[in-house]
């Protein structure tokens, strides 16, 4: 009877309240989870300033050095080439492949090695990247720590996602963005100061990718794997001492019994169909839609492409080197303080909200900063100092807005609705999207800029538009909601993704018949 009760209560919409509290194991667990986004945020703010670096330029692309040094060179079109493109593109392109192998390697060996292996590649990457005497080695190196951003971005936020308590899920999985901002942060301050260090300044900027892939190494060896990865894998034992471990109690049975049931559930539905087959059926398809769509939408506010290229962009303003690169440490500081914004509110007032209210500040920035370019700057003049420092803060009012909702919302909303039986596979598809979109948009960025001029920004705004509609219409709020319980208490309840568990209902109502 009471197994029976707690079916029912759960099903009615009773909030299920687990025992335990929040310990000093959990944060640490995902403090050092959580460096895997270090790793990525350092190379998204490292390329831009190594990119804008003459030493650089003349090493392996002589071309656009004397283009940035013409007199009279569009300011636009100044960086406009496709292997300088492809410098910063590659690593996203081998992150993309790599992310269907880390969903495999997340289940058959768990999310704890997976990141072991991500700061492995990252290392061999930072490595020849460092040492690169040609181009070629340059872009093997940047495979090599695409590979390792594959597995990482993978791995780290299911981690997150599985150890935290539901009612600060939000909170400890923002770590990992948290630290993504952080090493953009990082990334622009070591460029400034190794700009002035000539002939190998670059170097040092590259090889200090090294520092957060050693860290996430070595982390890993002192933290435990989650309680759900272990039960999947037959380690019933070592699964319960850990969820009691990380809830600090032995009275864990209630949140041990889900996790059992949605690994027996899992286990039954793989031997029945495999998970990249599964996501094929109507009832995947609502988290499915929503974590591609999450991440197609995160790439197109547009703001990799000023992480990636912010010295550049700065410097197509009319800012001087150290000018630009201290531009971009600004916005970079301006990065890791909002996102502490999310932490602390995304679980008192949702998902939605935040998301929400970002675009209307993310669409007012972009089109201010696109009609202030359009109108001030030009092919061959630049603005006067006073317009400049104003895109400059109204860049740092976009990037703040991104910071505390699709930044760490794109991760964490496609990390928490899927089930446990297609959760690693349909991850994957969450980071293969943002890896594919994040490949298109720094592969195209500057030439977009060269062709589009100040329209690029009005570009983005137009999509912030089509964002804005998709989560009042298609997103549900899943604040507070268990991670195992998000079919029942979210999907079946959802005005338009409720239709896609009829045909998966009547076929459990046959089922239950002939029994």
């Amino acid at each position: 009877m009471a197994g029976g009760f707690a079916v029912d209560a759960k099903v009615a919409g009773g909030r299920r309240e687990f025992k335990g509290k929040i310990t000093w194991y959990v944060w640490l667990c995902g403090l050092v989870a959580a460096t895997s986004g270090l790793m990525f945020g350092y190379d998204v703010g490292i390329s831009g300033g190594v990119t804008s670096m003459d030493d650089f330029l003349l090493s392996f692309f002589p071309a656009v050095y004397a283009r940035k040094h013409r007199a009279r060179e569009n300011n636009y079109c100044k960086f406009d080439d496709q292997r300088l493109q492809l410098f910063t593109s590659s690593l996203y392109l081998a992150a993309l492949a790599a992310s269907f192998v880390a969903s495999i390697l997340c289940t058959r060996f768990g999310r704890k090695r997976t990141m072991q292996a991500a700061s492995a590649f990252f290392l061999v990457g930072t490595g020849l990247c460092a040492g690169a005497t040609n181009l070629a080695m340059l872009i093997v190196g940047r495979i090599c720590l695409g590979v390792g951003v594959g597995f990482g971005n993978q791995a780290a936020p299911l981690f997150l996602s599985e150890i935290a308590p539901a009612h600060i899920r939000g909170a400890l999985n923002i770590l990992f963005q948290l630290d993504v901002t952080i090493g953009i942060l990082i990334a622009n301050i070591v460029n400034y100061f190794t700009s002035n260090i000539h002939p190998a300044g670059w170097r040092y900027s590259l090889g200090g990718a090294g520092v957060p892939a050693a860290v996430l190494f070595l982390g890993s060896l002192v933290i435990t794997e989650t309680p759900t990865s272990l039960v999947e894998r037959g380690r019933r034992d070592a699964g319960r001492a850990t969820l009691e471990k990380i809830r600090g109690t032995a009275d864990v049975d209630d949140e041990f019994d889900e996790i059992k049931s949605a690994c027996e559930i899992a286990a039954a539905l793989r031997e029945e169909e495999r998970p990249f087959k599964r996501l094929r059926r109507r009832e995947s398809r609502p988290p499915l839609v929503i974590a591609i769509a999450m991440q197609v939408f995160q790439q197109f506010t547009g703001i990799n492409a000023i992480m990636f290229y912010a010295p550049v962009l700065f410097q197509t303003m009319g800012f001087k080197s150290d000018g630009s690169l201290l531009s971009a440490v600004v916005t970079g500081g301006v990065n890791v303080l909002s996102t502490l914004v999310s932490i602390v509110l995304v679980d008192k007032i949702g998902r939605r909200k935040l998301l929400l209210e970002a675009c209307v500040q993310m669409l007012i920035a972009q089109s201010a900063v696109g009609g202030i370019m359009w109108v001030h700057v030009r092919a061959n003049n630049n603005p006067s100092q006073g317009w400049a420092v104003a895109i400059v803060v109204l860049i740092c009012v976009y990037v703040s807005s991104f910071a505390w909702s699709w930044g760490p919302l794109g991760w964490l909303i496609p990390s928490e609705t899927f089930p446990l039986e297609t959760r690693t596979a349909g991850f994957s598809f969450a980071v293969s999207s943002n890896m594919l979109f994040t490949f298109l948009i720094a592969q195209a960025f500057l030439s977009m800029m060269c062709y589009m001029r100040a329209f690029i920004f009005f570009f983005f705004a137009i999509w912030i538009v089509l964002m804005a509609a998709f989560v009042v219409a298609l997103l549900p709020e899943t604040k507070g909601v268990p991670i195992d319980e998000m079919v029942d208490r979210v999907w079946r309840r959802h005005w338009f993704w409720r239709r896609c568990f009829a045909d998966a209902d009547a076929d459990a109502a046959k089922i239950d018949s002939y029994c």
